[in-house]
């Protein structure tokens, strides 16, 4: 399987995360999710195969399956790569790469919010580690004798900064409120938590515990939107229900494993990270699948 690790693109680059690679359609953008992988903000030297397939199909499955809940900045996913042509001048056509096809969506150009909007409704990962320290996440008191991984009597609202270098850093609702206003503040806590609760709710009966997601909101013409990516093993955690023990850390579909590999390694967490090994870019490229196929019901490809 072939790697994509950079689209080179004849089109103005908009930006280049650590991920997606984003050009300029005229007054639209498209996204194109790469098989660059990133733990602890750090992108690895090492692509795992599919994995930007995985991104962009599972995104248009959940912007599709939560756009009753909130808008979103999607205008097209990417099957034939001619529909480009309509978001170009003629001039401006090109021989459109055929891995455009499935790994890139066409999204309305809008006002970004500076904030990752997290929401938990399990204890794990930083907020486990914040619990441990503090006996609480982002500033909200959580109740004493919580063990790792348990189920938290309602999901909350955990945001943390949008840094373009370095490490996100978590925020408190008042931090939100001091930056983007009250009700812009508690817009976004509301739609980031019903978003949530639905896919976890949706995938209840396909075996898999979302434990914790983040996602990025807009404002386009005025109005809340989502943007970026949604529900993917890059931005949430999949644990498989059959599985789960409360008191440990749990098996995964998302990227959990390579942040372990990687820690295990003795790495200090800041760049240049270490290779993967061969066995954990095929283990990790099986995982992002089968998360898409139990997550939707679907083969990859399918769209």
């Amino acid at each position: 399987m072939e790697v994509l690790i950079k689209a080179e693109l004849p089109l103005p680059l908009f930006i280049r995360g650590k991920v997606r690679d984003t050009y300029e359609l005229r007054d639209h953008l498209l996204i194109v999710a790469t098989d660059r992988i990133s733990v602890f903000d750090v992108v690895l030297p090492d692509g795992i195969p599919d994995k930007g397939l995985v991104l962009n199909q599972l995104s248009a499955f959940w912007f599709n399956e939560t756009r009753g809940i909130v808008p979103n900045h999607v205008i097209e996913v990417v099957g034939d790569v001619s529909c480009l042509d309509a978001y170009l001048d003629e001039k401006d056509h090109f021989d459109y790469p055929a891995y455009l096809a499935g790994r890139s969506m066409v999204v309305r150009k809008v006002e970004r919010i500076p904030i990752e909007c997290v929401a938990r409704g399990y204890l794990a990962g930083s907020g486990w580690s914040e619990y441990q320290r503090s006996g609480s996440v982002c500033g909200i008191s959580l109740a004493d004798g919580l063990r790792e991984s348990e189920e938290l009597p309602e999901p909350i609202f955990t945001p943390t900064t949008k840094a373009e270098i370095g490490h996100d850093e978590p925020m408190s609702m008042d931090d939100v409120v001091e930056q983007l206003g009250k009700e812009m503040a508690e817009q976004l806590r509301e739609k980031c938590i019903a978003v949530y609760s639905f896919a976890r709710e949706r995938v209840r009966d396909r075996g898999i515990i979302i434990a914790d997601t983040k996602m990025e909101f807009g404002i386009n013409n005025g109005e809340l939107i989502l943007i970026d990516e949604l529900l993917t093993p890059d931005s949430s955690r999949f644990w498989p229900a059959d599985q789960y023990k409360v008191g440990q850390s749990q098996p995964s579909y998302d990227k959990q494993p390579v942040r372990d590999w990687t820690e295990a390694t003795g790495w200090n967490k800041n760049p240049p990270a270490p290779n993967l090994t061969r066995e954990v870019i095929d283990s990790t490229s099986k995982r992002y699948r089968e998360a898409y196929e139990r997550l939707t019901g679907r083969k990859l490809g399918e769209y």
